[in-house]
Formats: C-alpha cells, sequence, structure tokens
C-alpha cells in the first residue's frame, strides 16, 4: 500500500483531539509544567533577590570561580554578588528543566497511545482503517510529540520571560535565553524527544496495558532525560562549547532517525487487535 500522508495527518489528529479531550490528563501535565517552569523559579529567584547581599549570597557568588573559564566569562562583569547569584541559579542550574518536562509529559502520552487503544476498544476500529500500519505509527508518533513541543515553546517562553523580568533589571538588559540555550532547544531537545518517543511507541505496541508501558517507559525515557541533561548542564556550564552541542544535535538527529525508521513495522495490525504480533 502506497504510503499516504493524509492519513498520517489523520491520525495524529484524531489522537490530539482524543488528548485534549481527556481533562484528567492534560490539566495535571500543564500543573506539572507550570510548576517547574514558573513557580519553582519565582519562588527561588524572589527569595535570592529580597535577601541581598547577605553572607551566604556572597558564599555563593565566591563560588562562582569553581566553574569553568568560559562559564565565568558569560558572566556579565560588574554585578553585585546577589545579581550574580541570580545570574547563575537562572542560567546554570533551573534551566535545564525545559530537557526534563518536555521528555516526561510526550513520554507520558506515547506509553499509552497504541496499548491504550486496545484498553478502551478501538483497537479493531483503527486494525481495520484504510490506514498502513505505518501510517498509524507516524501519526500517533507525531501525536506525541506535539505536546512536547507545545510544553517546550510555552513552558520555556514563560521561564525565559520570568528571569528577563526578575533578573533583567538587575543585569541592565534582558539576556536569556543565552546563545547556549537556543542552541539547545532549537537543535538538541527536538530529536532527544523524537528518539525517546520512537522507542516508547515500540514499547507501547507490545505490552499488555498501559500501566505496564509506564513503568517500562521510565527505564527507556531516564538515560535519555540524564544524557539530554548532562548535556545541557555540560554545556552551558562552559565545559562544552558551541561546537560540541552542534555535533550532539547531529549525532541525536541521526540516532533518532535510523530509530523512527526502523520502527515503522513495530506496530502491527494483530497489536491493535490484542492478539499476537503478526509475523
Amino acid at each position: 500500500m502506497a504510503f499516504n500522508r493524509k492519513r498520517m495527518w489523520t491520525v495524529a489528529r484524531t489522537d490530539l483531539k482524543q488528548l485534549f479531550q481527556a481533562r484528567d490528563f492534560w490539566v495535571p501535565m500543564a500543573l506539572l509544567g507550570s510548576f517547574f517552569f514558573v513557580f519553582v523559579p519565582l519562588a527561588i529567584l524572589g527569595i535570592i533577590r529580597r535577601v541581598g547581599n547577605v553572607k551566604a549570597v556572597q558564599q555563593v557568588s565566591e563560588a562562582l570561580d569553581l566553574l569553568p573559564a568560559t562559564a565565568q566569562a558569560a558572566v556579565p562583569k560588574g554585578l553585585d554578588p546577589n545579581t550574580e547569584v541570580l545570574f547563575i541559579i537562572a542560567v546554570y542550574l533551573l534551566s535545564p528543566i525545559a530537557v526534563v518536562v518536555p521528555l516526561t509529559i510526550s513520554s507520558a502520552v506515547g506509553a499509552s497511545t497504541i496499548v491504550g487503544e486496545r484498553e478502551r476498544g478501538t483497537g479493531e476500529f483503527l486494525a481495520h482503517t484504510p490506514a498502513d500500519t505505518r501510517e498509524i505509527y507516524l501519526g500517533k508518533l507525531i501525536a506525541s510529540l506535539v505536546p512536547g513541543y507545545i510544553t517546550t515553546v510555552v513552558g520555556f517562553g514563560a521561564y525565559s520571560l520570568l528571569v528577563n523580568l526578575i533578573v533583567g533589571p538587575k543585569v541592565g538588559y534582558w539576556f536569556f535565553p543565552t546563545q547556549s540555550w537556543w542552541l539547545l532547544i532549537v537543535w538538541v531537545l527536538p530529536p532527544f524527544l523524537a528518539l525517546a518517543l520512537s522507542l516508547v511507541l515500540r514499547l507501547s505496541a507490545r505490552v499488555k496495558s498501559t500501566a505496564a508501558a509506564q513503568q517500562a517507559t521510565g527505564l527507556i525515557t531516564l538515560p535519555l532525560i540524564l544524557i539530554a541533561y548532562g548535556q545541557s548542564t555540560g554545556a552551558l556550564a562552559g565545559s562544552g562549547t558551541v561546537r560540541l552541542s552542534l555535533i550532539m544535535g547531529v549525532v541525536a538527529w541521526t540516532v533518532a532517525i535510523i530509530s523512527m525508521v526502523t520502527g515503522l513495522n513495530s506496530v502491527k495490525r494483530g497489536t491493535l487487535l490484542g492478539v499476537a504480533n503478526e509475523q
């Protein structure tokens, strides 16, 4: 059967519509994103800003000398200790949540996208649609990626605005996102999401329940979260360079594309019907 993009997008739109209507899912996910992107940074940065140049803040500021030279060079000169601490926390400590939260949300969606069809009793309908299994796989992959990308754009946008409103006036200008963070968000994070979801969808096609899929998904996404988090904190703290981030992105895109292509055959009509995989 020839590949049909229209059928693929139909599968994706149907899943996204069902997800939007499932308030018991997206409301907790929205609260999760708001908590990490807005409330936690607001509390931490607000407290640090109010305490002023107390001894504890000055000691933290002195710890700047322990950062790599490139990280020290990225901190604007002439800042008071309180502002230096705010800058370090905003750029090097809190912002890696932009990696963890989208991966968590998209993985939660992907974990139930196929096995959930069987549990809801809609797997038989999907199995007998004109859509090819490749179109079903890619449609569900897109539907799982969209929440993660939306979380990245909205959540990190809100975080950037918050940082610039709280710390920007003390620095003297709006400084966030930095060049390294633009590179991470635009180039490195998208393939990590695609790679994680391509693996999660394979898992969702094999397990027998959504609960089992969600438990096993952690084993897949945790290493990717650690790699992405380590890359972001390492590169942004100066132990890496822009070139390293570019190379990391190329590697991640390559692996993600290979994983998505090889995963095209992971969805079979038999799995949607709840019977043994087709041979």
